[in-house]
C-alpha cells in the first residue's frame, strides 16, 4: 500500500524593516512551532517577557515533553535585572529551556535570528539595524541558520539562574 504525499509546501522569503513587524511575526510564529525554538541575539528583547508571549512558549514546552526552547545571547546579565518571567521559565523548564552565552571571541556576530522548527526563520542582518527577512518552508535558508546556531550553542556556556534566595 503506497500513501500519497501532497505537493511539497513552496518556500517563501520576504524583506521587511520593522522592529515591531520583527517581534509581531515572533508572536504569530511561535505557536505554530511544533518541536524546537532557536534563538541567536545580542540580547532578549523586553517582548520576551510579555505576559502572552511567556504564556505561549509556556503552552509550547507543555504540549510535548521533547519540545526545547535553545537560545544564545551575547548579554544575559540584563535577564535576570528585567525578564522575571524569562527567568521563571528557566527555573520551570530547567530540561527544555535553555540559555547561553557567547564567548568574547564570538561577540563579532551580530546578525540575530529566531528559527522555528527546521524550516521557518526571521533573520535581522544586524541587531542595531531593522533590515530582516522572513523564511517560510525555506528548508535551505534554514539549514545556514541551524548551522550557525549549533556552532554558538557549542562555543557559548550555560547561564546560571539563581534562586530565589540569590544562590
Amino acid at each position: 500500500m503506497t500513501i500519497a504525499a501532497g505537493p511539497l509546501p513552496i518556500t517563501q522569503y520576504r524583506r521587511f524593516e520593522s522592529f515591531r513587524e520583527y517581534e509581531t511575526l515572533i508572536d504569530t510564529m511561535l505557536p505554530q512551532t511544533e518541536a524546537v525554538i532557536r534563538v541567536f541575539d545580542n540580547a532578549l528583547a523586553a517582548d520576551w517577557n510579555s505576559v502572552k508571549r511567556t504564556a505561549v512558549v509556556r503552552q509550547f514546552l507543555r504540549r510535548n515533553p521533547v519540545n526545547r526552547v535553545y537560545m544564545v545571547l551575547h548579554d544575559t546579565d540584563s535577564i535576570e535585572r528585567k525578564l522575571p518571567r524569562v527567568i521563571d521559565l528557566c527555573r520551570d523548564f530547567g530540561h527544555a529551556f535553555k540559555i547561553r552565552r557567547t564567548p568574547k571571541i564570538a561577540r563579532h556576530l551580530y546578525d540575530p535570528f529566531v528559527i522555528f522548527d527546521a524550516s521557518h526563520y526571521l533573520h535581522r542582518f544586524h541587531y542595531a539595524h531593522m533590515r530582516a527577512a522572513q523564511g517560510i518552508h525555506d528548508v535551505e535558508g534554514t539549514q545556514q541558520l541551524l548551522d550557525r546556531h549549533l556552532e554558538l550553542w557549542e562555543l557559548s556556556t550555560p547561564m546560571v539562574v539563581g534562586t530565589s534566595s540569590g544562590l
